[in-house]
């Protein structure tokens, strides 16, 4: 079965398959379902729980989670249900638009108090948000990182312009401190930063994310629900770089189905 180990890694131990916020959080990238997604998920915690539970219930033994009230509070419903998850959690996430985001205001995020936060859950690895990573602001990151560290979690960084932002990573920062890179990554390079058509881009593009020498966690692979889960995961068979998956469910008919299926491959 692909990605239901753990990856043990610095005497912890990360689940290879981590269930994504996109749904539960409605994130604008899905386009006409995120008015869905915040009418049946977002304002209803109780439901978030009942697909984490269906999850859980599949296999799933790793959560993605921001500092939202409504994502905290469904968690903890589901904890409470005996839902025992490791939590991947993503520090410094603001409501900065996907479409046309505003760097300067994700810098401001309470990224402290995400840390301390989160040091209070089973949280063996801490990101930094994608929209600070790709902010390029080198000495916040480090902060970040540095500070992230010290909490005694693993830590990573979270990009959504992977093919550029991979190559800056490795000039502008101290590579030593993070040991985690989650990036989109499915067949159609949907909201990746390289055509879907150019093989030899593709190409160049795993070399670069290989040669960072890092745990890849791969996000998106859904590509935000437009491939088939039987699409990605045929895909995935064939792809060696990756060391764990993040996706996002929004139902628990899906969870089921997703999930059920993932451990055909």
């Amino acid at each position: 079965m692909m990605f239901f180990e753990d990856l043990e890694y610095k005497g912890k131990s990360i689940p290879q398959t981590i269930l994504g916020y996109g749904p539960f959080m409605a994130e604008l990238y899905f386009g006409h379902r995120s008015r869905l997604y915040l009418d049946d998920l977002y304002n209803i915690p109780q439901n978030i729980s009942e697909v984490i539970i269906e999850s859980y219930n599949q296999g799933v033994r790793a959560i993605n989670l921001v500092n939202d009230d409504n994502l905290l509070k469904a968690y903890d419903m589901a904890v409470s249900e005996g839902c025992e998850m490791k939590v991947i959690a993503t520090i410094g996430k603001t409501d900065v638009d996907y479409l046309n985001p505003n760097y300067e205001v994700a810098k401001e995020a309470d990224w402290d108090e995400d840390i301390e936060l989160f040091s209070q859950y089973d949280c063996p690895l801490m990101l930094v948000d994608e929209f600070i990573t790709d902010a390029y602001d080198w000495i916040l990151t480090s902060k970040i990182l540095n500070r992230i560290n010290d909490a005694g979690s693993l830590s990573g960084l979270v990009s959504s312009f992977p093919m550029r932002t991979t190559g800056l990573i490795s000039q502008n920062l101290d590579i030593d401190l993070f040991d985690f890179y989650m990036i989109p990554y499915n067949s159609l390079s949907y909201m990746m930063d390289i055509s879907a058509f150019n093989a030899s881009q593709r190409q160049e593009f795993i070399e670069k994310v290989v040669s960072l020498n890092k745990k890849i966690i791969a996000t998106r692979i859904l590509a935000a629900g437009v491939l088939k889960p039987q699409e990605a995961f045929t895909f995935y068979k064939n792809v060696d770089f990756v060391d764990a998956i993040c996706m996002g469910v929004a139902s628990v008919s899906e969870a089921c189905e997703d999930f059920t299926l993932l451990k055909e491959y």
